[in-house]
């Protein structure tokens, strides 16, 4: 992939971040992290609403199936071993109940939230 290539990619993925980042924000839910990096990996947001907190994968597909066929498991380990990194830095949260949701965005279409689109 070239370097222009690369940087349309990122600016799309920021892009889908954001209206996911919206589209939760206006269901309730309050960020606690963007692009919280670990040393396994980048988690796209983490949010809260209540007393739990969702670690959220963001995909930029066509369709909701594209979507979570790109969330692999070996995706889902890194996303979970990112998360526990991330609890451990911030012991607060460590009795909320937690999860792993996916915001689908799709050409032409609102955000679609996947809550507890797959477990540890």
């Amino acid at each position: 992939m070239t370097s222009e290539a690369r940087q349309r990619a990122e600016a799309r993925g920021r892009s889908a971040e954001r209206l996911a980042l919206l589209r939760l924000v206006l269901s309730g839910w309050w960020p606690l992290a963007q692009r919280a990096r670990t040393p396994m990996g980048e988690i796209d947001l983490i949010m809260r609403r209540g007393r739990i907190v969702a670690f959220v994968e963001v995909k930029r597909r066509a369709d909701i199936a594209s979507a979570m066929e790109a969330i692999t498991p070996m995706a889902q380990g890194r996303i979970v071993r990112s998360a526990q990194w991330w609890l451990a830095r911030h012991p607060r949260y460590g009795d909320y109940t937690l999860r792993f949701d996916v915001v689908a965005v799709m050409p032409r279409a609102w955000p679609h939230h996947i809550p507890n689109a797959f477990t540890a």
